[in-house]
């Protein structure tokens, strides 16, 4: 057991008595991280910086898996919490909280004429699916991405399990930039398909015209185009992917990034969709809870006065060539890259002749903890995020990719690794 790590590793073994995996969230857990050498339980952050258990410093590249777009501890978000909190939390009725987020939500979301709120994402999406199988009459899904955990989406993926078979069969998970598969998907279940569901961007950036021939062809077969903006939303652009491409969908939901980590999400759409939510059942004791509503509100009206949007591009900008600069460096570029928006940056890792992808994941991830930098997938740039942060980055990527280097020129990486690699809970994008 590392003593960097040796606080954080017993409270994994704690948790683990009483809760299957230590954690609330599969990404969040020790079977995404090369325990015992990393930290499994952070204390507390402020700015892009978190501290762990044991007192260990980081610079947060992950940023709550996404949700922390203005930093930790925003003095504005914080202040319209703590307001808030003067007033209560969650009411026997509906609170003026959720007329005026809705209304800013239908002011800087393009197509968006009735909103409905949620927890986290999930929630948001299932209500998106469930109005378009009740305003289409029909069941079939086609998926592209990440949608959640529900039955309708995690039974087309390999984490089905628990997931009756009947179900399973109603959606078809495609990949993205494909248009011959989609084409093919709705001939062959023609008539059937209820919605067409997609992150608009992510990993893989769309091709000319990708978006607009989606929408045409979900048109064209009677269905609905739904964009899941969990990510995207306040991200890409404070009125989503579909703002900045200029393509507008149906339904969409949105979460993470609009309370700044507080537990807070939004299907929106269109008047005559979205008013079907008088007749399907979407109800939930908390979708009117006012501290979330509250920092939503202060997040929106932040991004809205300041260059919220442009600087967590520059930031991520800034952290991709410090770390482009260091892989090229190493001579590693062939397999260690960086794709998607600079918003938002995945980290792909490939096969080398001595070393499988997910051994040469393994090894960096143990190197970048050591030099002070929380990272596993990808960058997640947030506001908050300063230079000196980029520095430190650019310092770890540097010494990660010395050891990589060394321990793949030597053949050692597999035996020098210190714990077993790390594998994806699932193929989450395809």
């Amino acid at each position: 057991m590392s003593d960097r790590y040796k606080k954080s590793n017993e409270m994994l073994a704690r948790a683990e008595r009483v809760i299957p995996l230590g954690s609330q969230t599969f990404s969040k857990s020790r079977i995404q991280f090369p325990v015992p050498h990393a930290p499994m339980y952070l204390e507390k952050g402020r700015g892009g910086r978190v501290w762990d258990v044991d007192g260990n410093e980081y610079v947060d590249l992950i940023c709550g898996l996404l949700p922390v777009s203005l930093g930790y501890r925003d003095p504005d978000v914080d202040k319209a919490i703590r307001g808030q909190m003067e007033n209560g939390i969650s009411f026997s009725l509906a609170t003026e909280l959720e007329i005026e987020l809705a209304e800013r939500l239908v002011d800087i979301i393009p197509f968006a004429e009735m909103v409905r709120f949620g927890k986290n994402g999930t929630d948001a999406t299932s209500a998106a699916i469930r109005l378009a199988r009740a305003f289409t009459g029909r069941e079939h899904v086609i998926a592209t991405g990440y949608h959640g955990w529900q039955d309708w989406y995690i039974g087309a993926t390999t984490r089905h399990r628990g997931v009756p078979e009947a179900v399973r069969r109603l959606t078809h998970k495609l990949p993205y930039n494909d248009l011959n598969a989609l084409k093919k998907c709705f001939a062959s279940n023609k008539g059937q398909i209820a919605a067409l569901i997609m992150e608009p961007v992510s990993s893989e950036e769309p091709l000319r015209g990708y978006l607009e021939s989606v929408k045409a062809l979900a048109h064209e077969n009677g269905a609905l185009l739904v964009f899941d903006e969990i990510i995207t939303g306040f991200r890409v652009h404070i009125g989503g992917a579909q703002a900045h491409y200029g393509v507008t969908p149906d339904l969409a939901a949105f979460g993470k990034s609009m309370g700044n980590g507080m537990p807070i999400a939004a299907v929106v759409g269109r008047a005559d969709i979205m008013s079907l939510m008088k007749d399907i059942f979407y109800s939930g004791t908390f979708g009117g809870e006012t501290l979330s509503l509250a920092a939503a509100i202060a997040v929106i009206d932040k991004m809205k006065r300041e260059p919220v949007i442009e600087t967590i591009s520059a930031n991520g900008a800034a952290f991709a060539q410090t770390a482009t600069q260091q892989i090229a460096a190493f001579g590693l570029t062939d397999y260690i890259q960086l794709k998607g928006l600079n918003h938002w940056k995945a980290l792909a890792f490939k096969d080398h002749p001595k070393a499988s992808g997910a051994a040469i994941k393994t090894r960096f991830i143990i190197n970048m903890l050591r030099e002070g930098v929380l990272v596993t997938g990808g960058h997640n740039a947030c506001y908050a995020h300063t230079p000196e942060d980029v520095e430190a980055v650019g310092c770890a990527y540097g010494e990660a990719m010395a050891h990589i280097r060394k321990d793949l020129d030597a053949g050692t990486l597999d035996e020098n690794l210190e714990s077993p690699p790390i594998h994806p809970v699932f193929q989450v994008r395809s």
